[in-house]
């Protein structure tokens, strides 16, 4: 080395010790015309809470609590999304249906026994979301009646997808500071697919 560097001060680690995690900071207020991306929950900045198909549905509705969060993606040992699973469908009518059907116990219910699996899935490009107001997000989420959307991106090149981000119905009418509850269209594929079509 032809220049010279001087050794950079080392301090001794003393008291409580933490660490920084990723954060974002989502904006308190929003109109319907703020543009969308600026209140998606994005997973490069904000580590993605999962859960293993597994465990119990209370094990994961305690998660949501603890982590003040209303959905977890469900993901495989080696991290691929294989459905997701949000505190609606462990409070509504899906496990009540499961223990019907199967004779089991609430306990022995498992996060993939009522999850919304892959192949269910939909979600909003992220091209789509850059160009997009708050008042389509909200319209998007009225009309599928949901509470959340994902939103994806694509690798042109192998052809996979990544979730890029989440937007939340609760996180908007926070912000809007207005109510605002998703109608309830129908919590099957076949039936999300016909109210589109209807369109």
């Amino acid at each position: 080395m032809d220049r010279y560097y001087m050794p950079l001060m080392l301090r001794r680690v003393t008291g409580v010790v933490g660490y920084v995690r990723p954060t974002q900071e989502l904006p308190c207020k929003v109109t319907l015309d703020t543009p969308a991306i600026m209140t998606m929950t994005d997973l490069r900045q904000v580590p993605a809470l999962t859960v293993e198909p597994h465990v119990s549905i209370d094990w994961a509705l305690e998660r949501m609590r603890v982590n003040g969060v209303r959905l977890l993606l469900v993901t495989d040992h080696d991290s691929n999304v294989v459905g997701l699973i949000a505190a609606s469908d462990i409070q509504g009518h899906k496990p009540l249906r499961f223990m019907g059907e199967m004779r089991v116990r609430r306990a022995e219910i498992r996060v993939r026994d009522i999850m919304t699996p892959k192949d269910h899935l939909q979600c909003i490009a992220l091209d789509e979301v850059m160009v997009a107001s708050v008042g389509h997000v909200l319209e998007t989420l009225r009309r599928l009646g949901r509470q959340h959307a994902l939103v994806c991106e694509c690798e042109c090149n192998s052809g996979s997808t990544s979730i890029r981000g989440i937007l939340s119905a609760s996180r908007l009418s926070q912000q809007l500071g207005i109510h605002f509850e998703p109608i309830a269209v129908a919590d099957t594929f076949a039936a999300v697919e016909s109210a589109l079509a209807a369109d």
